[in-house]
């Protein structure tokens, strides 16, 4: 006799990012800046009263009270996840039962549909337009008829950068039983949140993480805000201690700094606003170079030279992340942005030469 894996999981590969030393790195839309010296040694004094011969904090009060008083919300409505990651998945095996139906829209965060496998889950896909828009009337009539129970998806959009304002996803909310899960993990650089507006609603999560603006992609922190009834039920089918002293001790720390953090978000917008200009000047000498309007912290690009354009700029210790005919470009440092624009003009200055 021999065990053997089942069919869910026998094809399954481990998820591999890009790995080596670069100069650049604008693949992952992490944060471009490190924190600065005062903010570390704040983090350093925090560290030493770890208890770590103790189970951390279960609810992580104080890192939940620091991130809501960050947001101007009631921390009474916040769970702490360990990264967005285990939320997503917690929230599709706890919140569906057997022979429930879930959306996802396309194109969007892979991981969505990816969990709903894992937790043998039926998940429909909604497309968007080839603007990469949503028609909010023809997705609350699809969950209607077709009976979804969970609605997930990214606002704004990971990898498009679009997103539907918040009048839009009000409309949404409001015109459906099931239930919505609004993952706004790049919301920071926009100001369409429906994240003050939660507790009005029977039928919203919505998703934060620190991985983004915040600059911390290390400590894997995530938060779901709901009403007090869904916050309840994740918080009773979480794990005991999901996250961990360190990344509670550290996060309460980093959303303390409310004015710093709220400084460096402008700063990567207006970086996020520069890059988007030069590539933009690129396709107006380039045909078949699309760059989309953005209101995440990259820049979504069409192109049938993606692969080669990846390939140059990795020979040149650059980063991107490459998806078929698309390019992802995370807005870095002026000097990163400056690389990597300099580098995809050089790229077309030789083909065409």
């Amino acid at each position: 006799m021999s065990y053997t894996l089942n069919k869910k999981i026998r094809g399954l590969v481990p998820y591999e990012p890009i790995s080596g030393e670069y100069e650049v790195r604008l693949d992952a839309n992490e944060c471009p800046f490190d924190l600065p010296l005062q903010i570390q040694e704040q983090i350093a004094e925090a560290m030493r009263s770890v208890a770590y011969n103790r189970y951390p904090d279960p609810l992580a009060t104080k890192l939940v009270n620091s991130f809501s008083e960050f947001y101007s919300i009631d921390p009474a409505l916040v769970t702490a996840g360990n990264g967005s990651d285990e939320l997503i998945f917690l929230i599709e095996s706890a919140f569906l039962e057997k022979g429930d139906k879930m959306l996802v829209v396309s194109p969007d965060f892979s991981m969505y549909r990816f969990y709903s496998s894992i937790c043998e889950v039926e998940c429909d896909t909604f497309y968007k337009d080839d603007s990469f828009d949503i028609d909010v009337d023809a997705l609350i009539q699809k969950i209607n008829s077709e009976n979804i129970k969970l609605l997930l998806f990214s606002n704004p959009c990971n990898p498009t950068g679009a997103g539907i304002t918040a009048a839009e996803a009000r409309r949404l909310v409001s015109g459906t039983d099931a239930l919505v899960i609004l993952d706004e993990a790049y919301m920071d650089f926009w100001d369409q949140s429906l994240l003050e507006e939660t507790e009005k609603y029977d039928n919203l999560i919505i998703f934060r993480t620190a991985s983004k603006a915040v600059g911390a992609a290390a400590l894997r922190l995530g938060f779901a805000v709901a009403n007090p009834v869904i916050t309840r039920a994740i918080r009773s089918v979480k794990s005991p201690y999901n996250v961990n002293s360190i990344s509670q001790a550290i996060g309460e720390v980093l959303y303390k700094n409310k004015e710093y953090l709220q400084k460096r978000i402008i700063t990567i917008v207006n970086n996020r606003e520069k890059l988007y200009n030069e590539l933009s000047s690129v396709a107006r000498t380039q045909p078949d170079f699309t760059v989309y309007p953005t209101v995440a912290n990259f820049v979504f690009v069409k192109t049938d030279a993606a692969q080669d354009i990846w390939d140059y700029l990795r020979d040149r210790s650059i980063v991107v992340r490459l998806m078929g005919e698309y390019l992802r470009i995370t807005a870095g440092t002026e000097d990163e942005n400056a690389r990597v624009t300099e580098a995809i003009k050089q790229y077309f200055s030789e083909v065409t030469a």
